[in-house]
């Protein structure tokens, strides 16, 4: 294939510590590369110099000047005065004009009679369209619909203003952008980030099919295996190359880490054996020798070996438990549901289990289907609605929650592991902080000063010192690289007792589980024994309903185009673009949602002649007498506002809500105390407003007749 970027010598210095040193490699047409490397070796870094963001300070970057690179940054930035759909058309603007032309050419054709001219215009034509037949551009309308919904938005979405998007949804519509403009390379900086699973489905299934060449930065090592064919793995600041994707990359890896070893060793020995004779033999009957061997010694130190690549793994490891009954937890007819317009919501209904020592469960289903909430009843953190949970005898239950409360953000790490009434010495709390990854001065610095990575391995170590024998873990691998990610499920299987995790990592899954429990979005559930790839095979063969299929983006365009008739679409959409919110703020917008489509459904029938209207819907529209004695009745508690304004007040503040808890993830954020502590205020403030907002809204609707 032909080469289309060629990558010599760049580098890179932050500070006095360089980023990248030698960083060389090509690209050819078609390559899907996913760059890997741990956190801090300088990835973005180099994504950036590639988009032409920064600049090398060494080193050059060749491509011929007609191939076009398109960018996928982490944090993109808002553009005002546009909706979704304007945006994602103005990455096909160049095709738009085109058209244009081809329109002005046609109608010029129409109206000419010189017959030269003719000909000239009838070939600028053929070569517009065929131009715009290459780039389906006939096409433009269903192929950004194609691509928002593949990305994750539904149709009612399309004139949400960009202004008002959330971080993640951002993100969403940068990647959808780039996808449109179809560069001829692509950048991505963790283009999975933000997206569902069927969204992350549906762009591995895109990205085998692009003609573009790819660059890719991700941890999901099954996005990477099912989208790349080479690997180039960043690390001390040069660039390693292995063709195949991640699976075979790891494989080669490690027969090349042997060769490399082995290696280094041999020569280590050959300078040491040098050094030995010349000091032992330097003046005596060997004293030629001993010259000859300083020669070979210089020889060999002019040219030394390079280092193994080894990448250390974090030796993480969880403690011996004591041993628990043989039952863990029993679960009969167990149900929980959340209010929505009036009515409860299930979220998992008729729940029978029984967990046993040392199995390991993996919880599987949409966004809002009630993992999180399952873990806290079986926490008792929640009541069921119905039924029961049974806990076993000798139950040691140490809990990870993925928002990180269950370390003190105040605290300095080395003492914020340390458990309740438990006698744990600073040089032990210290070299078990050491084998999670944190070492020397991180082991001081406050919780709120970490990165979101350093604090999930606060965490963890925590979970280590609790010598729990049932862990119990919230989307555990969020924030981790590769390496930490494979040290965790090292000591996740080397643990003796019993483990319940949620995780959107499906190569996690795979490695870990033994039982799948799937919640479907009908609060019905399914348990296999098995790994996420059972699960996968099973959805195949048909012998199990996809769960998730409800997500896929044909249907969500249908159940865009029924929401007026149904409640379920609503709620699922709502909980999904609401994920960073409570359930109770999330309960909160369905209840407003379903109230206020009601609301428009009564006001349309009320101004049909009544000869089209069923007895049914007359009986069911607001009597104007009735809300007069309601007036009557009620004071209002706060002053007249249109219901459309507290509407958009509510709007606006959730936005704004979402917004402060994703800042809080920023490492500039966590980093900074202070900072921390501010953005908290923030959204405590916001979340007391909004809760005030939500009485207003629902004492306008009722007498504001």
């Amino acid at each position: 294939m032909e080469v289309i970027l060629t990558v010599e010598h760049l580098r890179k210095h932050f500070s006095a510590e360089a980023v990248l040193v030698d960083v060389c490699f090509q690209l050819r047409a078609g390559d899907k590369v996913g760059l890997v490397g741990p956190n801090g070796c300088g990835k973005t870094t180099l994504l950036n110099i590639l988009a032409g963001k920064e600049e090398a300070e060494k080193g050059t970057i060749s491509k011929s000047a007609d191939t076009t690179i398109g960018y996928l940054e982490q944090r993109p930035s808002a553009e005002f005065g546009k909706t979704i759909l304007e945006e994602a058309k103005n990455s096909l603007a160049h095709l738009l004009e085109l058209q244009h032309d081809a329109e002005k050419i046609a109608h010029a054709i129409a109206e000419t009679k010189d017959e030269t001219e003719l000909a000239r215009l009838a070939n600028r034509y053929d070569r517009i369209h065929e131009l715009l037949r290459r780039h389906d551009a006939y096409q433009i309308d269903h192929r950004v619909a194609r691509i928002l919904h593949g990305v994750g938005f539904a149709d009612h979405e399309f004139e949400k203003p960009v202004t008002a998007l959330s971080g993640g949804e951002l993100n969403r519509l940068s990647l959808a952008k780039l996808l449109l403009e179809e560069p001829d390379i692509m950048l991505l900086d963790e283009p999975s980030n933000h997206l569902d699973l069927p969204a992350t489905e549906w762009l591995e299934e895109f990205l085998q099919n692009t003609a573009a060449a790819v660059i890719l930065v991700s941890h999901d090592r099954y996005f990477l295996d099912k989208t790349t064919n080479r690997i180039l793995e960043l690390y001390r600041g040069t660039i390693d190359d292995y063709a195949g994707n991640f699976t075979k990359y790891t494989n080669l890896k490690e027969d090349r880490l042997t060769v490399q070893t082995r290696t280094y060793e041999k020569y280590t020995e050959e300078v040491e054996k040098a050094k030995e004779f010349i000091r032992r033999n330097h003046y005596g009957m060997k004293a030629a020798q001993a010259e000859d061997r300083r020669k070979k010694l210089e020889r060999l130190l002019e040219e030394p070996a390079e280092l193994p690549r080894k990448i250390e793994v974090p030796a993480m490891n969880f403690p011996k438990p004591p041993r628990s009954g043989e039952m863990i937890f029993r679960l009969d007819d167990v149900s929980k549901g959340f209010p929505a317009d009036g009515n409860i919501r299930p979220l998992f209904r008729n729940l029978t289990i029984n967990i046993q020592r040392g199995e390991r469960w993996g919880i599987l289903g949409p966004n809002g289907c009630g993992k999180t909430t399952l873990l806290k009843c079986l926490l008792n953190l929640l009541p069921v609605d119905t039924g029961k949970i049974i806990h076993g005898t000798g139950l040691k239950i140490g809990y990870f929650d993925q928002q990180l409360h269950v370390i003190d953000d105040k605290m300095q790490v080395v003492d914020a592991i340390r458990p309740a009434k438990k006698i744990f010495e600073e040089p032990a709390r210290r070299n078990l902080l050491g084998a999670f990854g944190l070492t020397g001065d991180q082991q001081l610095q406050t919780v709120s000063s970490l990165s979101g990575g350093q604090r999930c391995r606060a965490a963890l170590a925590k979970l280590s010192a609790e010598d729990a024998n049932v862990m119990i873990l919230d989307e555990p691998t969020n924030h981790l690289d590769i390496w930490a990610r494979n040290g965790l499920e090292k000591a996740i299987r080397d643990f003796d007792g019993t483990v319940l995790f949620i995780s959107h990592d499906r190569y996690f899954v795979d490695k870990l589980a033994d039982h799948v429990l799937i919640i479907q979005p009908n609060a019905k559930f399914k348990t296999i024994e098995g790994n996420y790839s059972t699960f996968k095979q099973l959805v195949a063969s048909g012998l199990l309903a996809d769960p998730f299929a409800n997500a896929t983006f044909t249907e969500r365009k249908e159940q865009t185009q029924t929401a007026a008739k149904t409640n379920t679409n609503d709620l699922t959409h709502t909980n999904h673009q609401n994920k960073n919110l409570t359930e109770k703020q999330i309960a909160q917008q369905n209840w407003k949602q379903n109230a206020q489509k009601k609301e428009s459904e009564k006001k349309k029938l009320a101004q049909q002649p009544n000869k089209n209207k069923s007895n049914h819907q007359i009986k069911n529209l607001p009597d104007p007498k009735n809300n007069a004695e309601k007036k009557e009745k009620r004071i209002r508690k706060f002053p007249f506002r249109k219901v459309a304004d507290i509407e958009e007040e509510i709007f606006a503040r959730e936005t704004r809500l979402m917004s402060l808890n994703e800042d809080l993830l920023r490492p500039e954020v966590t980093r900074n105390g202070e900072m921390v502590k501010s953005i908290h205020a923030e959204i405590s403030d916001e979340q007391n407003k909004i809760t005030t907002l939500y009485e207003h809204w629902d004492e306008s609707n009722e007498l504001n007749w």
